[in-house]
């Protein structure tokens, strides 16, 4: 018998790396990566002087905190999802996390046995995937079809008895695209009538373009019946290599969530935590800067892949374009060639779905969130001059 690991693939992006540790990259042609979303730049330099200063002066960023997070941290995350969604969040419905992955995985130990099944939409985020398959669940494929938007009704026809919950992720990682209120709202009404937990990654939230709440989940006064929520401080503050991530929930959810964390990491960082609280508290002008400069070049994204012949774009938005390629081979061997022949490295479409979906072969992930307009339009141009000999 195989090990829980062995149920899975191995990690795409360590996966990837390896594609370029023997490559070799001219000075005027440098590697163009565009495979992983996380942010390449450290933290802005005010948060980290205040980080600084808590490494120094405050002892207890060195020790363990309780298990469910930093209660002033709990209670901001509550304070400001409340205003910014127009319902109501309390701070015991919050948890702390070491990094979104281990909300998710958190949030699925909590409410799955082994041989339940979990929808998940296709493509879908891979670590997702991997936890799935290690937890001996069923991964039941939820196909993203027109606009990579999944159907409410396709669900629920998946649904059988051994269904757990439904995932979905907006802004979405990969695709980009950004879920209407309406389909999140039918979502939640399916997942409520059916007695199912609906898991809401919102990684991104920070980085949607609509002026409006992305949704009304929070409205309802029964939202914790129902909805899990997962959320990064990631993307929002560059805090990645901190693992900073939040759950809200029902509070009785998180106490079974309270076990999970507590044999896994006992608490998330404190630096991490204290540096999220920091930024929530005084960021917000920068953070609204850094949300335009990723619209401006998802724009630019859009419009130079509109100049790409026979290269389809199928979704756009936060840090992602996911398109179809023009190669007559499939993707994975089509990222490697990219590599090669020009210097560029992105994730292909076989690392987005499940072996037997063919197709994965005819897709590309592009992270292009740490790509100026510029090295945008480089890309843009590498791409336009590369043909399978």
């Amino acid at each position: 018998m195989s090990s829980r690991t062995e149920q899975t693939f191995a990690p795409p992006v360590m996966e990837a790396r390896r594609w370029v540790l023997d490559a070799v990259f001219s000075e005027d042609r440098p590697l163009l990566n565009v495979s992983q979303a996380a942010p390449v730049e450290p933290p802005p330099e005010p948060l980290r002087q205040a980080m600084a200063e808590m490494v120094m002066n405050d002892t207890s960023s060195h020790l363990y905190g309780p298990v469910l997070g930093l209660p002033d941290l709990r209670t901001e995350i509550a304070e400001t999802w409340t205003r910014d969604y127009g319902g109501i969040v309390r701070p015991d419905q919050v948890a702390i996390t070491a990094g979104c992955n281990q909300a998710f995985t958190a949030a699925i130990s909590a409410l799955c046995n082994e041989g339940d099944e979990v929808l998940l939409p296709v493509p879908f985020y891979f670590n997702h995937a991997m936890w799935l398959q290690m937890e001996g669940l069923g991964l039941v494929p939820l196909p993203c079809r027109a606009g990579l938007l999944p159907d409410p009704e396709e669900a629920a026809s998946l649904i059988t008895e051994r269904t757990k919950a439904i995932v979905l992720v907006t802004p979405n990682n990969p695709g980009g695209v950004e879920y209407p209120a309406e389909l999140v709202r039918a979502f939640f009404e399916l997942a409520r009538s059916r007695g199912l937990t609906l898991v809401l990654d919102e990684t991104y939230r920070d980085f949607d373009s609509r002026p409006t709440p992305p949704h009304d989940l929070f409205t309802d006064p029964d939202w914790p019946d129902t909805l899990v929520q997962l959320y990064s401080f990631s993307k929002a503050f560059r805090l990645t290599g901190h693992r900073t991530g939040a759950m809200v929930a029902r509070p009785e959810l998180l106490s079974e969530v309270e076990k999970f964390l507590d044999t896994v990491s006992i608490c998330a960082p404190q630096v991490g935590q204290k540096a999220a609280l920091w930024g929530m508290r005084n960021l917000g002008q920068w953070l609204a800067s850094e949300r335009d400069e990723v619209l401006d070049r998802r724009m630019a994204m859009e419009a130079a892949l509109t100049t790409l012949s026979g290269w389809r774009l199928l979704g756009c938005g936060a840090y992602f374009a996911y398109v179809e390629h023009p190669y007559d081979m499939p993707s994975d061997q089509a990222a490697k060639w990219l590599v090669e022949t020009a210097g560029v490295l992105m994730l292909p479409g076989t690392m987005f779905r499940p072996d037997n979906d063919p197709a994965g072969a005819r897709e590309m992930r592009i992270a292009f969130a740490n790509v100026d307009r510029a090295g945008i339009a480089e890309l843009a141009q590498r791409l336009s001059a590369t043909r399978p000999t």
